[in-house]
């Protein structure tokens, strides 16, 4: 196991070079050059102690001995020299093994400064290793610091979801094993180690569930040196000679290679290959995959060969394709795969889906969208295949993962209760018993069984579980009725870019123009389109339809809603809809406010996965079941919510329409704000592991109508001490410096005196007055005036400012009266300031009224109203 001191020594590497090799990747290949160097000239001093012969370093490569070149007495300029000769001599050595030749056929310095090749060589040369084992351990960690490659769709795999995926399929040693992109080969040399300790003595059997403990007890164990003393010499050969490794990228393979030779792998059987365009390994198959192919397709797109069962050009649905069609009939597949492949609707999805519900798929692993946080925050789910299980079950496990062992955000801190023990544990179970009897119960808190045939109902073979979780039983005294029955969803009108026009044409409504909070249809930004032919009068919003999104970007938007009170001349977008009751059965206003309700919220959240895109479909929104009362019942149930709903707008008007005005008198002084404040802009901070709490105010705790910030500030651990200057005081003014959202530049907020220990984000602009002059608080609503965000907006040059800087900030003046002028302002405008917030309250007791009575009429627990 890699120890303290290694872990030390290679990051010390790393830091040596990143002022001249800044990308991780280059820095990972360096050193394993370096590495290798070394390794090298060990071997051959092992070898002369032993009685035998240099076999790397002969002849006239003598001279290139690691020994020499870090010898005392060797200049910068001649180690420079001669370390950059040898890199592009080595290849022509003959001594080397060939895969060594092909490590060094592409390597070179990419500096000339002696002084850095000195401290990284003198560093690189306090390693020691005993055992190739050592070195492997050491690699590992180092291909750990590679980041993502984006732009490719591609993340390292963490170590222990490799495990926990290659214990569940449980390769053996007569296998063939492959991974068809196979990054720096973790798939390949967990099964190896895997199988190591299948075939060692005194191994002790690790399927038990352990309870409690940190991740790397929880963890699926990672079998670190086991002998294999069971497996023949044969056996051995055969083994390495079966596990198999592509991957399109040069720089990819020669890093794998390494690491399989580090680990044992005297001719390791990776090679550069484009799984999805050649066709040269397509009649190549085997007995066990793992993969977590790119989830992006390049730029350029893919072109590939006709031999899929799936036509797509996606590089995640055409490697799930390749690998279900290149297992021998037993064979199994772990498979990391994005959200998409899970519930996409495009054909292309359904195909896939379709394949590996019918031929292939056991089991469905959804795993917590941070598991390959620092590099992203993608949701995965793990497709577990097998070829047995898929023709003798008639059912599809799914298992969810919410505790990997590690906390979800970028720290990627070890926790307690990793669930990955006890899903390996039951799900290995399972498949033993599906592959012998076609499987039986699985009784686990963890996971459920969904029959292929419920999979494949609709046509679309979703896969997400939550879509075939079983609901309770509802208390409602009113049946349940599936909304399929009772309305009808008409989607809008298609168009294209080239369709939308300036002058003339139509106004197409799309999700921007429902205010999510209030529920209202907003007329501020509609798209002006030429009409086409099927731009008919059934996709116009009509009176009595809700008008609800289905389709965004965000999975914050699909499904909210809005009422349409009158006909309107309108079309709606092709990612929008209109929900069309039968008035016999319900008034449209009550399915509205059903719709309007978190309850539904709730059940789109559990039904659609995360991905780039989330889409509402048709059948979706028929499945959800509301509670439906006698026709007069529901309309005693609108009026009610109507008449608290008049109180909520009313309350929202003044809110939205107050802003404070202070009468200025011309006869006031009219200093400039640099006059009476200093300025310092924000820091942007690092979160650490370590070190003192400090709460920060950012961008997003600035709001139109607040004059403090909200006591729920973000709070960051740092380890370094914050200077005073930065740390926030009671009647500092912090202003929005710069955001992607112009309308938020200039906005303000008044520090308050229970603020505690504080400082101000980078975004931001702290302003600190000579209160002997000025009262804070009448800063702070001369700031909130419509006055002063005039004058702010049109700072610079006359149009909306882009950016606020210190000394836009002390050129704007200041109407400023006495300071006992100044504090009668601040009691009336406190005054008014309290009346403002009695709306507010009034908002949230009547929020409370209305979600009561939804609450009541589903038959769940009274929500507590207030007085």
């Amino acid at each position: 196991m890699l120890d303290a001191e290694t872990k030390r020594r290679i990051d010390t590497c790393r830091d040596i070079l990143v002022g001249k090799v800044p990308d991780p990747k280059s820095q990972v290949e360096q050193i394993t050059v370096a590495l290798i160097y070394k390794f090298m000239d060990d071997m051959d001093l092992q070898s002369e102690e032993f009685g035998g012969e240099r076999k790397f370093f002969t002849k006239e490569f003598e001279r290139y001995r690691w020994a020499k070149l870090v010898s005392s007495g060797v200049s910068g300029q001649d180690m420079l020299n001669t370390y950059s000769e040898a890199l592009t001599k080595m290849v022509e050595n003959e001594g080397l093994p060939a895969l060594f030749r092909q490590i060094f056929r592409n390597a070179y310095l990419p500096y000339r400064d002696p002084a850095t090749l000195r401290a990284f060589l003198r560093e690189i040369n306090t390693f020691t290793y005993d055992h190739s084992e050592r070195l492997g351990d050491a690699f590992e960690y180092l291909l750990s610091v590679l980041g993502s490659q984006g732009d490719a769709g591609q993340f390292r795999t963490p170590r222990h979801i490799i495990d926990f995926m290659v214990e569940i399929i449980n390769p053996h040693k007569n296998e063939v094993m492959l991974d068809p992109a196979c990054g720096t080969a973790g798939f390949l040399i967990s099964a190896y180690k895997h199988i190591l300790k299948q075939n060692s003595t005194n191994v002790v059997s690790s399927n038990s569930v352990t309870e409690g403990g940190d991740a790397a007890e929880q963890a699926v164990e990672s079998p670190l040196r086991f002998p294999g003393d069971l497996l023949s010499p044969p056996e051995r050969e055969r083994l390495a000679h079966n596990i198999k490794g592509y991957d399109i990228s040069p720089d990819m393979v020669r890093l794998s290679l390494v690491n399989l030779y580090l680990h044992g792998f005297a001719d390791p059987k990776v090679e550069e290959y484009d799984t999805l365009t050649s066709e040269d390994k397509w009649t190549e198959t085997a007995d066990v995959i793992f993969a977590n192919p790119p989830f992006m397709s390049p730029k350029g797109g893919i072109k590939p060969h006709t031999k899929f069962q799936v036509q797509s050009k996606r590089s995640e649905v055409l490697f799930v394709d390749y690998i279900a069609e290149h297992l021998n009939p037993n064979g199994r597949a772990a498979i990391v795969v994005p959200e998409g492949i899970i519930f996409q609707s495009q054909s292309a999805y359904v195909a896939l889906r379709k394949m590996l519900v019918e031929k292939y798929l056991a089991a469905v692993i959804s795993l917590p969208a941070g598991v390959f946080n620092p590099y992203s925050g993608v949701k995965t789910s793990i497709l577990i295949l097998d070829r047995a299980v898929a023709k003798l079950s008639q059912h599809v496990a799914f298992f969810k993962i919410e505790n990997d062992g590690f906390q979800l955000g970028s720290q990627r801190k070890a926790q307690k209760g990793s669930q990955l023990p006890q899903a390996r544990a039951e799900l290995s179970e399972w498949l033993r018993a599906a592959r012998v009897g076609g499987g039986g119960e699985l009784k686990s808190t963890l996971a459920s069984l969904v029959t292929r045939t419920e999979l494949s109902a609709g046509g679309e073979y979703n896969l997400s579980a939550e879509r075939y979780r079983v609901r309770k039983e509802s208390d409602s005294q009113f049946p349940s009725v599936p909304l399929g029955e009772l309305c009808e969803l008409v989607r809008g009108v298609v168009f294209s870019r080239d369709d939308e026009v300036t002058v003339g044409g139509v106004g197409v409504l799309r999700a921007n123009n429902i205010d999510k909070d209030t529920h209202q249809i907003v007329l501020d930004d509609v798209k002006r389109v030429a009409p086409k032919d099927d731009f008919s009068e059934q996709k116009k919003l009509r009176k009595g339809d809700i008008f609800i999104c289905l389709s965004s970007g965000s999975k914050d938007h699909i499904g909210k809603v809005a009422y349409v009170e009158e006909d309107i001349d309108f079309y709606f977008g092709g990612f929008m809809g209109a929900v069309r009751c039968d008035q016999s059965r319900i008034e449209p206003r009550f399915l509205f406010r059903l719709l309007a309700d978190s309850r539904f919220n709730t059940f789109l959240g559990e039904q659609i996965a995360g991905a780039n895109i989330n889409n509402l479909s048709s059948s979706l929104l028929y499945r959800y079941e509301i509670p439906l009362p006698p026709l007069e019942v529901q309309r005693e149930i609108i009026a009610q919510i109507e008449s608290y709903q008049r109180l909520i707008d009313g309350a929202r008007v003044v809110i939205g329409n107050y802003r404070p005005n202070i009468p200025v008198d011309p006869n006031w002084p009219v200093p400039l704000m640099g006059e009476i404040a200093e300025f310092k802009n924000g820091l942007n901070f690092t979160q650490s592991e370590t070190g003192e709490p400090l709460r920060i105010v950012g961008v997003g705790d600035f709001q139109a109508n607040l004059l403090v910030p909200s006591k729920n500030l973000s709070t960051v651990t740092l380890d370094v001490v914050i200077k005073n200057d930065y740390l926030l005081q009671p009647g500092d003014i912090i202003f929005v410096r710069s955001n992607g959202n112009v309308e938020l530049v200039g906005r303000s907020m008044l520090v308050s005196e229970d603020i505690g220990r504080a400082s101000f984000s980078g975004f931001t602009i702290r302003a600190r007055f000579d209160q002997t002059k000025a009262n804070p608080l009448y800063l702070a609503y001369y700031f909130k005036s419509s006055a002063f965000s005039d004058r702010i907006k049109s700072a610079g040059q006359g149009a909306n400012i882009r950016n606020l800087s210190q000394s836009i900030l002390a050129e704007l003046p200041v109407p400023l009266p006495d300071l006992e002028t100044q504090q009668a302002i601040v009691a009336d405008l406190e005054a008014e300031r309290a009346l403002v917030n009695g709306n507010r309250n009034l908002i949230a007791r009547f929020a409370k009224k209305i979600d009561a009575a939804i609450a009541r009429v589903s038959g769940e627990a009274k929500v507590e109203e207030a007085a």
